[in-house]
């Protein structure tokens, strides 16, 4: 797994950690916050997972 892909899985994952704290203490207005953070980053790690994995496909193609 690509270094960047690792990063944006554990702001992920700390990201919801986040937004269940803050719903747990009452504060949605901040834990949706977290959520869509959460969400930007679960993209990122799927795209920076899908990229390494087509550049390792492409060297060994070639």
């Amino acid at each position: 797994m690509p270094r960047l892909a690792l990063y944006a899985l554990v702001v992920c994952v700390l990201a919801v950690a986040a937004a269940v704290v803050s719903f747990v203490q009452g504060s949605v207005l901040i834990g949706v916050v977290w959520v869509l953070l959460s969400g930007l980053s679960s993209n990122m790690c799927w795209y920076y997972a899908k990229r390494g994995r087509d550049a390792r496909r492409a060297s060994a193609a070639s």
